[in-house]
């Protein structure tokens, strides 16, 4: 073990983060951020970094099961996120040798555990488990189980446990033609609205603003809402950097939008959701979210879909999508649509990658590996 090991200090920044991210509550893709703008790293152990943080938030439960097998006791937090840091890196990072991991990870570690981490990372070492060796799926796939349950009664048991394998992966990154980076599920929502030159576009839950500068890109004139200013602000400071005019940003609540009944051509409103279909991209979400988090939602998003549907004028589009795999913040909420909004006819899904999901479409994290998202388009009678 030695201080100048290699990587040391990007295991060490790595440590810090999970320690904000733990400690203060901090989110980690602000964390990391924050801490990779301080550290003057090169872009290879800026990658490395980010792998090691997200990845140990991702493989969280799993890594504390390869620890604990040789635990007696529970280890204070420093430790622990030591042994989660090294036994990442020992069980999901075959690029990176074990001796390299186990060195720079004990040397990284507080002085008063390094002693220990030591020991317990060599015998993590030197067991390597195969998936037979997890107890439950919670632990392999590295959830907690009200997710798997959850989402196994939704997708069934096949599509479930295939897309969280995928949400265990690192995200893609695609960036448009106009150098925003997004998702190209969130571009492929977006292109679904179907808003060209003189659309008067409202979307409802704007920020950060990808969805409403792509339409603005096609000659749409959007009124990008969002509740808070702080995130108006980031759709506005999203509008001038693409130098585009075609954006109003407006501090509104969705639940009560500044919009007369009947005049948006197309209204876009893509829900605050559980964001279970994009736990990929983030890492700490999975461990943030409650059992009753996609049922307390869905009583949100009707409301916001009350609120959306008198928008839009006759023969105009209503498009509703959330980033998740639920039937209680999806296909529930279409049956509320059917129920309290007739006059919305729904439209046909779009093709793969997407699939039929009730009167709408639903694009799985294994279909294209992009982020999961449901979508469901109507157009007013």
């Amino acid at each position: 073990m030695s201080e100048s090991a290699p990587g040391v200090d990007a295991r060490r920044l790595a440590l810090a983060v999970l320690a904000r991210v733990e400690d203060d509550d901090a989110f980690a893709n602000l964390a990391l951020s924050a801490a990779l703008d301080e550290s003057g790293f090169d872009s290879q152990d800026r990658g490395l970094v980010t792998d090691l943080v997200y990845g140990t938030l991702r493989r969280q439960r799993s890594c504390d099961f390869l620890a604990d097998r040789f635990l007696t006791t529970a280890p204070p937090p420093a430790a622990r996120r030591a042994l989660r840091l090294g036994s990442y890196q020992l069980a999901f990072r075959a690029d990176i040798p074990a001796y390299a991991a186990v060195d720079a990870t004990v040397s990284a570690a507080p002085k008063r555990f390094r002693q220990f981490v030591n020991a317990v990372l060599r015998r993590v070492a030197d067991s390597r488990p195969g998936d037979e060796t997890y107890p439950d799926p919670g632990t392999r796939l590295s959830y907690p189980d009200w997710m798997i349950e959850r989402l196994g009664t939704d997708l069934g048991h096949d599509d479930a446990v295939a897309a969280l394998e995928a949400m265990n992966e690192p995200p893609s990154v695609t960036t448009r033609s106009d150098g925003y980076v997004q998702d190209l599920a969130s571009q492929w929502v977006a292109e679904l609205v179907d808003a060209g030159p003189d659309d008067r576009v409202v979307d409802l839950c704007a920020a950060p603003g990808g969805k409403a500068t792509a339409m603005a890109h096609d000659g749409a004139a959007v009124m990008a809402a969002d509740l808070q200013p702080h995130r108006v602000g980031l759709i506005a400071d999203n509008v001038r950097r693409l130098g585009l005019d075609g954006v109003l940003p407006v501090v509104a609540d969705a639940r009560r939008p500044p919009v007369r009944p009947g005049t948006a051509d197309r209204v876009l409103l893509d829900a605050p959701c559980s964001g279970l279909g994009v736990l990929r991209r983030r890492a700490d979400a999975r461990w943030r979210l409650d059992v009753d988090a996609p049922d307390r939602l869905a009583a949100l998003q009707r409301d916001l879909v009350d609120a959306a549907a008198p928008l839009v004028r006759p023969d105009g589009l209503l498009v509703y999508s959330v980033c998740t795999l639920t039937v209680a913040e999806s296909t529930d909420i279409d049956r509320h649509l059917a129920d309290h909004h007739p006059d919305l006819i729904p439209l046909d899904p779009p093709g793969e990658p997407w699939r039929a999901w009730g009167r709408g479409a639903i694009l799985l994290p294994q279909a294209a590996g992009t982020d999961g998202m449901c979508m469901f388009r109507y157009r007013r009678r």
